[in-house]
């Protein structure tokens, strides 16, 4: 049995590791850390999670926590995980990184982009970014993984057998995403709250997202050249999920079953990821809880423009689901363990 310590475990992605977690047949939870809910039981915080009555709450101090747990997950702000993260990491712990702090490959553009320096770069430089469908062979020896945010995991996967392929203008590429209200995290803000998301519909950070320079990375290392996108988020008034719609213009004259053989053939193996058949698209609540995504294509033949719709659920696969099934893999054991539930209808 494989100890788990959870450390920001009171947001959203703690709670769905709890969740997630408590289904689990080869781990125990022994530790889970909250500043704000320190000396608190699970369920005082998550009346949902009634499993975890004899777990509580505590500061995260890292020298108490070490013989607590074999496996941490790191559900921190970014920034606050970079000292956490190298430290169990260099004693040895296996660490799953749900911030951004461990993502981005180049420290100056993390910095760039996240206005933070970035303290540990010889770990940083040891971190695998944990896509299983892009790094399954790296991610099963690795003991540190930078797991994906919510955005890239969408847009990567939506677009990694058009440009494995090559038959897409890796210039022309346009990301209009858009997110459930979960994605900016369980805090009290304004601009978050009931009557300023109910019935609205708005784009966010435009130009500035820092999901973007996470995409360029990914992509760029897919289609072996640098890129630089459009990428624009937009926040609608749901709980969870993303849809992304993505456009990008063919290199030669295809249609739409052309590009949906090139897909099945490429996720043939993939079982959380489902190439819906022509003229069927995605839609968020067919993903909802849990860790697939959902694929829709559609070639414009009037503009010679290949469509992909793209959609998870992005506290499951866009972020405690896919640390689960990232553990799996690094724990050598059948990576659909716990996360194989089916999407809640209606």
């Amino acid at each position: 049995m494989h100890k788990i310590a959870i450390c920001g475990g009171s947001g959203y992605t703690g709670a769905e590791l709890l969740r997630i977690l408590s289904l689990h047949p080869d781990v125990e939870i022994t530790a889970i850390t909250s500043e704000k809910s320190a000396g608190k039981t699970v369920p005082e915080v998550f009346p949902h999670l009634t499993a975890y009555k004899h777990l509580v709450y505590e500061p995260l101090v890292n020298e108490k926590l070490l013989s607590k747990a074999d496996i941490f997950f790191m559900a921190l702000p970014h920034g606050a995980s970079q000292i956490a993260v190298d430290y169990f990491f260099s004693k040895g712990k296996k660490v799953i990184d749900l911030s951004a702090d461990y993502r981005i490959n180049d420290p100056l553009v993390y910095e760039e982009w996240y206005k933070l320096p970035h303290q540990k770069t010889e770990t940083l430089a040891k971190a695998v970014y944990g896509l299983p469908e892009l790094y399954r062979k790296d991610i099963k020896p690795a003991s540190l993984i930078a797991n994906p945010g919510c955005y890239p995991t969408c847009s990567i996967l939506g677009l990694m057998p058009a440009l494995k392929a090559g038959i897409v203008d890796a210039d022309s590429i346009i990301i209009d995403a858009k997110s459930g209200v979960s994605g900016a995290g369980r805090k009290s803000d304004t601009a978050f709250s009931y009557c300023e998301v109910n019935d609205a519909f708005k784009a966010y950070g435009l130009g500035v997202h820092r999901h973007t320079p996470e995409i360029e990375q990914e992509l760029s290392s897919i289609a072996g050249t640098k890129m630089v996108i459009n990428f624009t988020p937009h926040l609608v008034p749901m709980d969870r999920g993303i849809v992304a719609t993505i456009y990008c213009k063919l290199k030669k004259d295809m249609t739409t079953q052309d590009i949906l053989d090139v897909y099945n053939q490429a996720y043939a193996k993939e079982q959380f990821v489902v190439v819906l058949p022509e003229a069927k698209y995605p839609d968020a609540k067919n993903v909802r809880g849990t860790n697939y995504c959902h694929i829709g294509l559609k070639v414009n033949k009037r503009t010679n423009t290949l469509i992909i719709v793209s959609a998870i659920d992005n506290l499951v696969k866009g972020a405690s689901g896919q640390a689960v099934q990232n553990m799996n893999l690094m724990l050598g054991i059948d990576e659909a363990t716990a996360i194989k539930s089916l999407a809640l209808f209606p």
